[in-house]
């Protein structure tokens, strides 16, 4: 951790180093945008002065300018917020580093090295109070447990928020700037407004398009209306379609509602397969729900193995007298032929990443279900008892 916490340290550095250029540059972008905006429009009330119309090419070539250097500020712009979010969450992934070294301590399983003690702070005291609490009520959660689902809490928001600004936020900008441009060219060009404007419906419905999409995956609405059915059904048409990959939906048998934590929980373990799956390249991948007296899920993928040639070596039978040279051959030929073929077996198997499956066990757990993988990992196995008193609810 203490490496970690260096390497970190030099990473903010260069962060903060790269803020100060993007900055510098977004003002001399904005500078210069400015400039243009002031000339263009002395351009055009001298022309009016002069009881005429600004030249077409210049004032065409001064929009130009104008929209360019636009973009370029604004682009700047993007980018120190990219970079100041990002300093932000190695800022808290750095301290949480040091939260996590206390909560160590706290539980008493790594032996840490004694810090020197510091009865007269405020951190020292609130300690000092957070554990005498703890001691009186020993039922309570423990300070270290509450600050790890605290960040826990903490990562997800920031998750959600990078999501937020990298995807909707970003297409919204751009939005405001097709915005920004067709206003000016209304006056000056309405042809070229005409088409400007089209490209902004584009846009627009582009960006709603986006915002469903994000919104689906921070919290799909028709898991609550609907269930689990429906909602994997859009799930894997949606991931097939932006993955381009066919990703197969079936359900057996009666479809039931299920308690939201189970229901919630097992969408986003299978939901989160069908992202790996897709994330490694299968050539297709298959989702099927089977329901009886428990609720069976599995998730497989499979990609298309490579065409191998055919073995040509002829069959002369183990009674042929050949040279030991020809006969040699012939068998690395064979050899290389089963080689081959096993080769496209392989590849053709399509492996859960271990990282994805080790997380998929602890939640199964959590929720108490049953998680197997078959043994070349190319399907999930998830298996859940359905309560008593909902077994027999169909879905709404």
């Amino acid at each position: 951790m203490a490496e970690e916490l260096a390497h970190l340290d030099g990473e903010l550095a260069e962060v903060d180093l790269l803020i100060a250029q993007a900055r510098t540059e977004a003002t001399r972008h904005e500078t210069r945008r400015a400039a243009a905006g002031e000339k263009l429009t002395s351009a055009t009330a001298a022309a009016a002065a002069a009881g005429s119309t600004i030249d077409p090419t210049v004032a065409a070539d001064l929009n130009t300018q104008l929209v360019l250097l636009t973009k370029r500020a604004a682009l700047m712009e993007s980018q120190v917020d990219v970079l100041e979010g990002k300093r932000r969450a190695l800022g808290r992934y750095r301290d949480a580093l040091a939260a996590y070294v206390e909560a160590l301590e706290a539980l008493g399983d790594v032996p840490i090295p004694a810090k020197p003690a510091k009865p007269d702070t405020a951190k020292a005291k609130a300690q000092a109070q957070a554990q005498a609490q703890a001691e009186a009520d020993p039922n309570g959660i423990p300070p270290a447990v509450s600050r790890l689902l605290l960040g826990a809490q903490e990562d997800l928001r920031r998750e959600i928020a990078r999501a937020m600004h990298d995807g909707p936020a970003q297409s919204l900008t751009n939005i405001v700037l097709q915005a920004q441009i067709v206003e000016r060219l209304v006056a000056t060009d309405p042809t070229m407004a005409g088409q400007e404007v089209r490209q902004l419906v584009a846009m627009v419905q582009q960006t709603l398009e986006a915002t469903k999409s994000f919104i689906f995956d921070v919290r799909p609405m028709v898991l609550d209306d609907l269930g689990l059915g429906p909602t994997l059904r859009r799930a894997a048409r949606e991931r097939g379609r932006r993955a381009g990959v066919p990703v197969e939906f079936d359900s057996m048998g009666q479809e039931r509602r299920l308690p939201m934590d189970l229901e919630s929980g097992l969408f986003r373990i299978l939901d989160e397969a069908m992202a790996a799956y897709l994330g490694i390249q299968a050539d297709r991948v298959s989702v099927r729900l089977d329901w009886s007296d428990q609720v069976e899920a599995r998730v497989s993928a499979s990609r298309t193995a490579a065409e191998t040639p055919p073995d040509s070596t002829p069959d002369v039978g183990p009674d042929a007298d050949l040279p030991p040279a020809l006969a040699a051959m012939m068998e690395d030929r064979r050899a290389d032929a089963r080689d081959a073929m096993e080769a496209a077996k392989r590849d053709a198997i399509v492996v859960l990443p271990p990282s994805t499956w080790r997380e998929i066990q602890s939640r199964a757990w959590t929720l108490g279900l049953v998680a197997e993988l078959s043994a070349d990992g190319a399907e999930l196995r998830l298996v859940g008892d359905l309560p008593p008193d909902q077994a027999a609810a169909p879905t709404g």
